[in-house]
């Protein structure tokens, strides 16, 4: 996947971006034209703006002469950036503002021109589910002849170009200077994973939504948000009608409930079975490869096909993005012929076939309610084993680790404990955390090397077991003592099925 590029941006004055913030710059730079906005001093082009925002171990003024040295015309910052950056920068123009992050998104959109306006733009938040609802919801647009946009955790796609992301959603700078790019791309719709990171540092401002929607929320992220209460402040967040026109709410989730009744935007409703949601299953029969549905959905519309994923999550993530698909204007009848063709998202229980004798899986599922849900799920799916192997990442919410272990243990006949990203943290502690007071008896085992631990998984598989491997889906790497090595779940799956490790 190729790196993420800069876009051809407008061309503003540097007067005109004073009056824009109600900043002071001197009348001598006045007239310096600002050709784009950047926030990173390592993507900095000639000509732009530099942004330096307040960050959890650094400001970014720290780096304010690097973007001077890389071609920036001038630095945008609060305060604590001037003093930090004026000493080394000399006679150079800098606008002072209270708080740049707050304001560097409506900054980004003025730049820009509004190109979230020119799309129909559907942001998707949620704990769980945001990743293939919005990949389902693009294939439906370009199974309808649209050309569609993607911003999310997989990366960035403009068409069929893809680009790779640091971020789950862009700092706000980058999402408005991509969105000006679908819409000079002719892109007609786009959907954005918004996550609640996104929302509390303010990286969506500026950008207009056509349809906002939540998946569910369950615990996550509380090392960042503090609690559950604030978890769910910070998505809601997206539900205003000063930046969005309309929510789509899963009705079969507490907090989609609660959000409901709580928002002021008109609203569209989806329920696995609720017949009084805008939008619900009139009946699903199981396959094979998936489900046979027919959804009922507003004004009575009747859309039926076959879709081959694998999943109860799924079928509310398929009915999240047929709702938007519909909203968007998408015709029934091909939304309805789009179902058999649609596809999980990357690592989103994706099989391993080697041609072995029993079902190989990865998937993503990073929380206790998605491990418990996906387990779940499989447990269905057959009469024989589960082996199910999970770890929990390091310098994350070390509160939800012994009901990961929990949700593991319980939903698996082998459950294979093992390291996920350990980052900075010591993976013996995670996994001891993990483990609280279970005991585990043999074969379950804890396996702190991770390719170790699958092969393990794999030589305890026999004829119509069921092994998953949780917690990383599509990640291509392993984070250990600040060090990204190298690591694929679906690769060292696939090697250890065929027995080359």
């Amino acid at each position: 996947m190729a790196e993420t590029p800069r876009f051809e941006a407008n061309i503003k004055k540097l007067g005109d971006v004073d009056s824009f913030l109600g900043a002071k710059v001197s009348e001598e730079f006045e007239a310096l034209e600002i050709t784009g906005l950047s926030s990173s001093s390592k993507r900095i082009k000639p000509g732009e703006l530099f942004i330096a925002l307040p960050g959890e171990k650094h400001h970014g003024a720290k780096f304010a002469l690097d973007a001077k040295n890389s071609g920036a015309i001038a630095l945008l910052t609060d305060s604590a950036g001037l003093e930090l950056a004026s000493k080394s920068l000399g006679d150079f123009p800098i606008l002072i503002v209270e708080n740049p992050r707050g304001i560097s998104g409506y900054l980004a959109d003025w730049h820009n021109n509004s190109p979230s306006r020119a799309l129909f733009l559907a942001g998707i938040t949620g704990t769980n589910g945001k990743t293939t609802t919005s990949f389902l919801l693009k294939q439906i647009w370009e199974f309808a002849g649209m050309k569609a946009g993607l911003i999310g955790t997989l990366g960035i796609e403009i068409g069929t170009e893809q680009l790779s992301a640091t971020h789950t959603t862009p700092e706000a700078d980058q999402l408005h200077e991509i969105l000006a790019t679908m819409q000079k791309r002719q892109i007609r719709a786009a959907a954005v994973e918004v996550s609640s990171h996104a929302l509390s540092l303010n990286r969506v401002d500026g950008a207009y939504f056509s349809a906002a929607a939540i998946t569910n929320l369950t615990q996550d992220h509380l090392d960042f948000h503090g609690s559950m209460e604030n978890y769910y402040q910070a998505k809601k967040k997206l539900f205003d009608s000063m930046r969005s026109h309309i929510s789509f709410i899963n009705l079969d989730d507490s907090y989609g409930v609660r959000l409901a009744a709580e928002v002021s935007l008109p609203s569209k409703t989806i329920s696995r079975s609720n017949s009084k949601a805008s939008w619900y299953y009139q009946d699903i029969k199981s396959t094979s490869v998936g489900y046979r549905v027919e959804i009922r959905g507003i004004d009575g519309i009747l859309i039926s096909g076959e879709l081959n994923l694998i999943g109860d999550h799924n079928l509310d993530n398929a009915l999240m993005a047929i709702a938007i698909a519909f909203e968007s204007g998408v015709d029934p009848l091909v939304i309805g012929n789009s179902l058999a063709t649609l596809k999980a998202a990357p690592g989103r229980l994706e099989s391993i076939d080697c041609g072995q004798n029993f079902l190989a899986l990865v998937d993503y599922a990073h929380t206790p309610d998605a491990v418990e849900k996906v387990l779940a799920t499989l447990r269905k799916n057959t009469n024989s084993k589960l082996i199910a192997i999970l770890g929990c990442g390091g310098n994350r919410d070390k509160s939800k680790r012994p009901l990961m272990g929990k949700a593991l243990t319980s939903g698996s006949d082998i459950a294979i404990f093992t390291s996920d990203n350990p980052r900075d943290e010591d993976p013996e502690e995670i996994l001891r955390e993990m483990l609280g007071s279970l005991q585990l008896t043999s074969p379950s085992a804890v396996i702190s090397d991770r390719q170790t631990a699958i092969k393990y998984g794999v030589e305890r598989a026999q004829a119509g077991d069921i092994l998953v491997i949780l917690g990383k889906g599509h990640e291509v790497g392993q984070e250990i003592r600040g060090v990204k090595l190298a690591f694929s779940d679906q690769e060292v799956l696939r090697k250890s099925i065929e027995g080359e490790l």
